[in-house]
């Protein structure tokens, strides 16, 4: 009877994932609209829809160090109707930062799949003197405090970014954090804070049009987007590297087929030319991949992050 049983949820389960889905699916962005994820999730949800033969509707849920759009995927019902975008800073970073979360992302939380990897830059406004890491560098180690860093928010990759920096270097820079990275980048090309570290996704249009200027990239090679730009490790701080990724998630006990189904529509959807022409313009990568996979870069730099925010102290209220 056992065996029945067993094989009786197989079929249906099975069945489920055939017919998944009959209906529209919500993607949540734990960010507000023009946000680098919010981006990237408008980039990719037509092609997850094409695939699944549904509309995907993005739905910004912005707010609380990005945890009240991870929450309202977390308690959603796990049929795959509803999904969310998880950045690395809402899945690897805040969670290190916040006294209390309302959902624990491992027990919670499904991983699906990678949707980009991307890199930070490390940029100085136009009106300082910096032309290089090295001069930065000189001037902020004879100059403790005299600098600012701005970053889009407390808790952000920039922000972490600023604070490993800092750490590797033995400097002693000014975090600032902004309500969003457009007003951070405003100021940084106006002077009125010196350096940010921002996604190239973000930021690489602002390096182009020669409105601030780019000093390193954070990855372990150079931004397709700005090739001309060195990375960290090349200007002078070796085995720094940071990766700014974003990723769909789904709530935890999703039925496998379901969560097959889907990992295979943002597979699909992100090796679409057009959509990598365009996630590269933007200063990414496609990502791909398995659950699995995203899974075990989660708790990778989940543990990374955790480090270099005990030392650095940093905490959001």
């Amino acid at each position: 009877m056992k065996t029945i049983l067993i094989a009786a949820c197989a079929l249906w389960l099975n069945a489920a994932g055939a017919q998944f889905p009959e209906r529209p699916i919500r993607l949540i962005v734990p960010q507000a609209p023009g946000s680098a994820t919010d981006n990237i999730s408008r980039l990719v949800a037509p092609g997850i829809g094409r695939f699944l033969g549904q509309a995907v509707v993005v739905e910004n849920r912005p707010g609380g160090a990005l945890t009240i759009g991870i929450d309202a995927v977390a308690k959603s019902a796990p049929d795959g109707y509803t999904i969310g975008q998880g950045p690395v800073g809402a899945l690897a970073i805040t969670r290190h930062m916040v006294a209390k979360l309302p959902y624990d992302i491992e027990r919670d939380l499904q991983p699906v799949a990678i949707v980009t990897t991307g890199y930070m830059l490390l940029a100085v406004s136009p009106k300082s003197p910096f032309h290089s890491v090295a001069e930065l560098i000189d001037f902020a180690k004879k100059n403790p405090g005299k600098l600012s860093n701005a970053s889009s928010s407390n808790g952000s990759p920039g922000h972490v970014s600023g604070e490993l920096f800092k750490y590797m270097t033995g400097t002693d820079i000014l975090h600032i954090p902004y309500k969003g990275g457009a007003a951070a980048i405003t100021d940084l090309i106006g002077g009125t804070v010196q350096l940010m570290f921002e996604s190239t996704n973000s930021i690489a249009s602002y390096v182009k049009g020669g409105r601030v200027r780019a000093l390193a990239v954070t990855g372990t090679r150079r931004a397709s987007s700005l090739p001309e730009v060195p990375t960290l490790n090349e200007a002078g701080v070796p085995g720094y590297e940071v990766t700014a990724w974003s990723g769909i998630i789904a709530p935890a006990g999703l039925p496998r087929p379901v969560l097959d189904r889907l990992n295979a529509a943002v597979n699909a959807a992100i090796a679409d030319p057009a959509t990598k022409e365009r996630l590269a313009q933007l200063g990414s990568e496609s990502g791909g991949g398995t659950p699995e996979e995203f899974a075990a870069l989660i708790r990778r730099d989940s543990a990374k992050w955790a480090e270099v925010v005990r030392r650095s102290g940093a905490r959001i209220d």
